[in-house]
Order: structure tokens, then C-alpha cells, then sequence
């Protein structure tokens, strides 16, 4: 039983650490784009656009779009704030920040998602889980240091005005990113409505469409059509990332969810997105290697999303519902 455990997490991580490659996909390919001209609107909307139709083959076997349907069609601003929040202003953000610098320094910025939900809980919560522990906020805090010496290392110790620009950026994104997925949680307990990962993805790409639209129009009117390149690389970004890289990794947690050290081991599979996007920044974009104090600052990022898995795998052990009730701002 021991043995079949072991091999259940290790499993698991190599798992999770291929859902890493497929999401680290995501800087890369928005890297790309940008390289060739493509405007950052472009690149956000024809994400979403392109990944509403790849999630529909794939309901029938998670419990369907009815439920869906049912819960939108209920409470259909919720939904669409949340859309909002978690997917629109989420990835207009890092699609506009792609064009700042390379794919190691958005996709090692962008870590800071992993520990900014928790930071939100203070404003969303109006029970226990709003208050924030103090391991997790000096987690955030060395996170947060690893970020800026990113930034200053890739700035040779200097950010000018689009450099502090490209920064909030990729700082926003991280929170709105898991601040909309955490939001669409707490409605849907209030509502009792019961949808899983797949379920809650689809129904936000599906409620965000009218403002994909919108983006689209706007990017349309700015600069033009796209190019087929920048249509191909979004449909790989929305393959790769919106389809593949979010089943992955939901395979890998749900196949450890009662073991809190594996569960934490293979979160912790997110750091390797920052080792992935340096090794093909410069492989296929001929990106430079990070240097200097940015060397110190990927370590500090991928030491404190470490942290953070133990920490949670600490606080989750020996309470099997506190392990069930853990929830991923990857869902999303």
C-alpha cells in the first residue's frame, strides 16, 4: 500500500510538472507574438475566443454544460464580474506586459499569483478564512523580493516608466487572476450551486465572451485583422494552456488530494513554469539568460512558491476535510 502511494505521488509530480510545461507555454507564445507585431488585444481575445470551442468537446465527460447554462442563466452578472476579473482584466494584463521583456521575466513576475489569493482573502472573506497567516505573508513577501530583483536585474538596476508599467502589470494580473476564480467559489457556496473545475473554467470563458468581443472590436479598430501567425500562436496558447496544462494539473492534485505533502509537492511543479520559460526564451526567441541579481531573484521566487507548498501541506495534515476543502488559483 506504502509502495502504491509512493508511486501514486511521483506519479503525480511528473504530472503536474508537465502541466508546468504546457502553462509556461503561455509566455513564451504571447512573447512571440509580440516579437512579430501582434497587438496585445489581439492576443488576449483571440485566446479566449478560440478556447470557448475547444472546452466544448471535453463537457460531456465533466458533467456536461446544462449545469452551466443554469448557473449563469441564475446569476448571469455574477458570472460576468467574475469573467471579468479573473479572465479579461487577468490576461489583458499579461498580454500587454508579454511586450516588456522576455518570457522568463513575465513568467517569473507572474509567480506571485501563487501566494496573492491568500493576500485577498482579507477583502472577499467575512469568516475565519480571511485572516492571513504570518508564514504566508513573509512567503509573500520573498516572493515579492525575488520579483523585483527580476525586474531590476533585467533593468541593469534601473526600471524607466514602461518598465514600472510593464511591473504592475504582471503584478495585477497575478491577483486578479486567482481574486476572480476565488470570487466565482465563494458565489457559488452562497448559491449552493455545485460545479466542478472544468465546469467553473467553461462557464467564465463562456460568460467573458461578450467582453472578448468587445476587446476583439477594439483590436480590430487599433490594428487591423490579425495575422494568421498571431492566430496560430493564440490557439496554441488556448490549446496548451486553457485545455491541456489545466487538465494536467487538475489530474495531478486530484490524484494526491488526501496526501498534503504530495498535494503540496506537486503545486510546488508551478516553479519549474520560470526554469521552462528561460530554457525556451533562448532556445527558440533568443531571449539572453538571466543575470546577475535576476539570477537571485528567479531563486528567491522559486524557493518561496517551495515554501509555500510546505507550508500548506503542514497546515493541511491530519485534517482529511481541510485537505478536500484546498483549493488551486490554477483552476482557471
Amino acid at each position: 500500500m506504502i509502495a502504491t502511494d509512493g508511486r501514486r505521488a511521483l506519479a503525480a509530480v511528473a504530472i503536474a510538472l508537465a502541466s508546468a510545461l504546457f502553462f509556461t507555454l503561455t509566455y513564451v507564445l504571447n512573447r512571440a507574438s509580440a516579437n512579430d507585431g501582434g497587438h496585445w488585444a489581439w492576443t488576449a481575445a483571440l485566446r479566449y475566443l478560440i478556447t470557448l470551442p475547444l472546452l466544448l468537446p471535453l463537457m460531456p465527460w465533466q458533467g456536461g454544460t446544462a449545469p452551466v447554462w443554469r448557473a449563469i442563466r441564475a446569476h448571469p452578472w455574477a458570472w460576468l464580474r467574475c469573467g471579468a476579473i479573473g479572465f479579461v482584466a487577468f490576461y489583458l494584463l499579461l498580454a500587454y506586459a508579454a511586450g516588456s521583456g522576455p518570457s522568463w521575466l513575465v513568467a517569473g513576475s507572474f509567480q506571485f499569483t501563487v501566494i496573492a489569493g491568500m493576500l485577498c482573502a482579507p477583502l472577499i472573506y467575512r469568516d475565519a478564512r480571511r485572516r492571513v497567516p504570518r508564514a504566508a505573508l513573509g512567503i509573500g513577501a520573498m516572493i515579492f523580493a525575488g520579483v523585483l530583483l527580476l525586474q531590476f536585474g533585467h533593468a541593469d538596476g534601473a526600471l524607466d516608466r514602461s518598465g514600472w508599467i510593464a511591473l504592475a502589470c504582471v503584478l495585477g494580473a497575478a491577483v486578479m487572476y486567482p481574486l476572480g476564480n476565488r470570487l466565482l467559489l465563494l458565489h457559488l457556496e452562497r448559491s449552493g450551486e455545485h460545479l466542478n473545475a472544468t465546469q467553473r473554467v467553461f462557464g467564465m470563458t463562456l460568460a467573458s465572451q461578450p467582453l472578448w468581443i468587445l476587446v476583439a472590436a477594439f483590436a480590430w479598430h487599433e490594428a487591423g485583422i490579425p495575422s494568421a501567425a498571431q492566430a496560430w500562436l493564440a490557439a496554441g496558447v488556448a490549446l496548451s494552456a486553457g485545455v491541456i496544462a489545466t487538465i494536467l494539473f487538475f489530474q495531478a492534485t486530484g490524484m494526491v488530494r488526501d496526501n498534503p505533502a504530495a498535494l503540496g509537492a506537486a503545486e510546488a511543479m508551478q516553479a519549474a513554469e520560470l526554469l521552462f520559460a528561460t530554457v525556451l526564451g533562448v532556445a527558440f526567441l533568443h531571449e539572453a539568460w538571466p543575470r546577475g541579481v535576476a539570477v537571485w531573484g528567479a531563486v528567491l521566487v522559486v524557493l518561496g512558491i517551495v515554501a509555500f507548498a510546505l507550508l500548506v501541506a503542514r497546515r493541511s495534515a491530519g485534517s482529511l476535510p481541510r485537505t478536500r476543502a484546498l483549493r488551486t488559483d490554477r483552476g482557471a
